[in-house]
């Protein structure tokens, strides 16, 4: 019996070339492992059963479909501060409030505070777990699991439409100017371009709470008085839409000891519960409602 050689395989000379045989080629080249990539990242992520349940729903359609659950409704961004780690204590508060609903945007700078590398920051994935928490959005959602198509829910559209209130805590210095001078670059952006800043029958507006934060230097800066006076004066006060809780003074993440730090997060809490009118339910459910 006549048994033929293995016929030597040419690959693309644009890929290089071998004179091995083709089962040969194969075994010598590592399988790729599955990935998936953002809509703006050339990164590879691990690739998951849990992420591949993310994807293949459409994160604009969740909230949408959550419009009238009866529920008030509580949208709280974080931009690129250190603050942002405290989090995880402002949900744990108003956790006591059965029925608020939260949903949370995060910026790519916001997220790298929140990657569990020390006892003090939590992960974006536990935030998911916390009580109360609906949903917990990046850049990376606006665009969902799919390519567009006309007709398909818009993630920024939807969550202003979903939130009764907008709560910037903490918000950073680049974010603050991006808002001043009506930049719409990210998610969170987004939302804030797109709020509907209309009366409403009964004469009030949906309102947007922000809290600043950064260094010293960024907060004395000039520009960032003249944007703050966009949002307090020319989109605040008793007829507007803003409120601003001016940061404190403190020893910041830096080393400096200055003005910048973003207001005790408490003080964020209280105020979204007044705007929520959610105080009363918060006292009777602590027990504090004169027992």
């Amino acid at each position: 019996m006549n048994l033929r050689k293995p016929q030597a395989i040419h690959l693309n000379p644009a890929i290089g070339k071998s004179n091995r045989p083709l089962k040969q080629v194969l075994k010598l080249t590592p399988p790729r492992p599955l990935t998936t990539t953002s809509h703006n990242s050339p990164v590879h992520m691990p690739f998951s059963f849990r992420s591949l349940t993310q994807h293949m729903m459409n994160p604009a359609d969740a909230v949408a479909g959550a419009l009238q659950d009866g529920k008030a409704h509580l949208l709280l961004a974080c931009t690129g501060s250190v603050a942002t780690i405290k989090l995880p204590s402002m949900l744990a508060h108003l956790a006591c409030h059965p029925s608020l609903s939260i949903r949370i945007i995060l910026t790519p700078s916001a997220a790298q505070f929140l990657t569990g590398t020390s006892a003090e920051q939590p992960t974006v994935e536990s935030l998911r777990r916390l009580p109360g928490v609906d949903g917990v959005y990046l850049d990376a959602d606006e665009w969902g699991p799919h390519a567009w198509k006309r007709g398909a829910s818009i993630l920024h559209i939807e969550l202003r439409r979903w939130a009764d209130l907008l709560v910037l805590a903490p918000l950073s210095a680049n974010s603050l100017a991006k808002i001043a001078a009506g930049l719409s670059d990210n998610l969170v952006t987004s939302v804030v371009r797109a709020w509907d800043t209309s009366v409403r029958p009964d004469g009030t507006r949906r309102r947007i709470v922000a809290a600043p934060s950064m260094n010293t230097m960024m907060y004395t800066h000039p520009l960032t008085a003249r944007h703050l006076k966009v949002l307090e004066e020319d989109w605040g006060g008793r007829d507007g839409w803003f409120d601003v809780l001016r940061p404190v003074s403190k020893a910041l993440a830096c080393g400096d000891v200055g003005v910048g730090a973003m207001r005790p997060w408490e003080e964020v809490v209280a105020l979204v519960e007044e705007r929520l009118g959610l105080s009363a339910e918060g006292a009777s459910r602590d027990g504090r409602n004169g027992a």
